[in-house]
This record gives structure tokens, sequence and C-alpha cells, in this order.
């Protein structure tokens, strides 16, 4: 067992983490396919929706659960729903992506080539923080010093700035205590987690 923070009993299944947190049965899934056909990021992924379902239903080796946490799919997901539609079963596999990603940012197994999407993530949540709403030119910055992808899309910036797109300071809301409470309340409801 493991001594971190995120250590979880012994015998405590990924699929059962998963269920717990989004309400999905993984069990629930007889492997049609559906999901994996109607995925618009299917041919980038390293396993289709169907087959991350499949590494959880596999949860008595731990090694599957490993690839479930390391694979790029996680990350990929658009949470479009477009396999929640098409699902017979109608297992909200979006929610599994999510759980899978906290699982995988918990754990520290997030797969290398997320880094830009991570980079992102946390760009945007830094500007909605600070600024309570987002602020693009401080989004862009941010993106640009976690990714190291300095020139990229430079030539984008004068235009969107002259069109209106990009503004130098941020619009902030009225009451930022509240969005204060939000996100502090939002880090309390993670750490509780198991």
């Amino acid at each position: 067992m493991r001594s971190d923070s995120h250590a979880h009993p012994a015998g405590e299944k990924l699929a059962d983490r998963v269920l717990e947190k989004t309400g999905v049965d993984a069990a629930r899934c007889y492997q049609c396919g559906k999901c994996s056909a109607g995925c618009p990021l299917a041919a980038d992924m390293d396993f289709p929706p169907s087959q991350i379902m499949h590494l959880l239903q596999l949860g008595e080796f731990p090694e599957y659960a490993e690839l479930a946490l390391r694979s790029h799919t996680i990350w990929l997901c658009l949470t479009c729903e477009i396999c929640f539609c098409r699902c017979p079963m109608e297992l909200d596999i979006p929610k599994v992506m999510d759980a899978l990603r906290h699982e995988s940012l918990a754990t520290k197994k997030v797969n290398p080539k997320a880094k830009d999407i991570l980079a992102f993530h946390r760009a945007f949540l830094d500007s909605v923080r600070y600024t309570g709403r987002l602020f693009e030119m401080g989004q862009v910055v941010d993106y640009k010093l976690r990714s190291g992808h300095f020139l990229q899309d430079m030539l984008q910036a004068p235009w969107m700035f002259f069109v209106g797109k990009l503004h130098l300071l941020p619009e902030r809301v009225r009451d930022r205590r509240l969005l204060g409470r939000i996100f502090a309340r939002s880090a309390g409801a993670r750490e509780k987690r198991p």
C-alpha cells in the first residue's frame, strides 16, 4: 500500500472508486463499441473509450488500472457526451473520464503527452480564480509560461488585440470573496475524497 495521502484501502479497485465518485458502474458496459465509434477523437487516443471501460472492468489486475490512469485518452476526452448519448446502457463515460483525470492527478500518474492540456487547464482556472472570469491575455501569458510555447501563435496576438478580442487589463467581478470561497470549498472537497 502506498504511503501518500491518496492511498486507498488494500484491494480497493479503481472501478469501485470511480463508481463511488460518479455513480457509473463500469461492469455494466458490455463492450458494444458504440462509444468509441462515435468519439470524434478516438483515432488520436491510445485507448478508445470502450477500452478504458474494459480496463476498469479488469480491475483485479492493478496493471490495467495503471494503464487507464496513465493513458492519454482521459486527457483528450472533450466531454462532448457523444459516447453517453450512444451508450445503450446509458453509462456517463465523460464522468468516468473526469474521475480518472482527478485520480491520475492525485496519484501523479499523468501521461507526459498531457502536459500542454494541463498547462491550459491550470492557466484557465488561474484566470478565473484571480479575476472572476476569463482574462484572455492573462491566460495566454500563463499558458505560455507553463508550456514553454513562447512563439506558438505569436502572429495571432496582434490581430486579436486590434479587433478587441484581447484586452490588456482584466475585468473583475464585484465580490471576489465569494469566488475565493468557491475555490476553497472545491479544494476542500477534493481533499476529503478518499
